[in-house]
């Protein structure tokens, strides 16, 4: 199988990390969003909307995975340093999807801003729920689920496929990832058409999420200098609380977080105007306010991790 180095994979790590998505250059999640566009538009036609829904979440993700296999193929093709160079520009603009970065200064965007209306605005952003009328803890703790989820869909879930299958598993993860963003509501419109999107997306994540919620506990067992506390607690939420989430995955990174800050997350939750009874995950024992700045250390570690895991697994 054609993979990418082990070496390659970190340098574009840390390079996307320093970095970022620069605007310009194209990146994989708007290329196959415009093809989830065309495809929906196309595959509506079909009076079987099911039907539609498991042939768009067929095509989606195996053409991404074609992709990613044909990319691979172009960058080691080179030898010495322009095969190093291409390969890692390759790697770089085709999985931008794995970093950090944006998703850590967006949150402590969120979390540092004193402006409760321009916290919410803010918050708009980078969550589905109505944030009009949080309160300032409101905020605080939908910022910190987003860390929680994002971290393992965002972040390790995307290194973990790279690292056990290269570039063109880790794209068709990404494409999983993006037909369920855009398909898999359970509104009147997706309720059929995205059902297999959603179904697919539960199974792709069902492993990178409890890997995420394991670097989260280990991640915190570091930066503890091996006291068991944090580790300790984290470990029991995530067993206690991981289940209290519609999602059978969501919920495990951000117990995991929950119990590591000694915070509550979840409760009843806004959706577009519609109130959602959700359960609550964790113990209200800590300060929400003073989490924030703990919550990013422990992602960023976790990250960290994350690319240790992906690196063994490409080795």
């Amino acid at each position: 199988m054609l993979t990418f180095s082990p070496l390659i994979v970190a340098l574009a790590f840390f390079i996307d990390a320093l970095v970022g998505d620069p605007p310009r250059l194209p990146h994989p999640v708007r290329l196959i969003g415009a093809v989830i566009v065309r495809l929906e538009a196309l595959l509506r036609r079909l009076k079987n909307l099911r039907l539609a829904g498991v042939l768009l979440a067929a095509v989606v993700p195996l053409g991404a995975w074609a992709a990613g296999l044909a990319l691979t193929r172009l960058a080691s093709g080179g030898g010495g340093w322009a095969g190093l160079l291409a390969a890692l520009l390759v790697l770089y603009l085709a999985a931008a999807t794995i970093s950090a970065r944006e998703l850590l200064l967006r949150v402590r965007e969120v979390l540092v801003c004193d402006d409760l209306q321009r916290a919410r605005e803010l918050l708009s952003h980078i969550v589905g729920r109505d944030t009009a009328a949080l309160d300032a803890d409101g905020v605080r703790r939908a910022a910190l689920e987003t860390l929680a989820e994002n971290a393992s869909d965002g972040i390790v879930a995307p290194l973990f496929y790279l690292g056990l299958g290269g570039l063109p598993l880790a794209l068709a993860y990404k494409a999983i990832n993006t037909l369920d963003s855009m398909v898999g509501y359970k509104n009147e419109k997706y309720v059929e058409l995205g059902r297999a999107s959603a179904r697919l997306d539960d199974l792709a994540n069902y492993l990178p999420a409890r890997l995420t919620a394991l670097l989260i506990i280990l991640a915190v067992w570091l930066l503890d200098y091996g006291r068991p506390s944090r580790a300790t607690a984290a470990w029991r939420i995530m067993r206690r609380d991981g289940r209290n989430h519609a999602s059978p995955n969501s919920g495990i990174p951000e117990a995991a977080l929950a119990g590591a800050l000694g915070i509550q997350l979840g409760g009843p939750t806004s959706y577009f105007g519609q109130l959602k009874d959700k359960p609550f995950i964790g113990d209200n024992r800590h300060d929400l306010r003073a989490a924030g700045q703990d919550a990013r250390a422990i992602i960023r570690l976790t990250a960290l991790l994350a690319l240790l895991t992906a690196i063994l697994l490409a080795s």
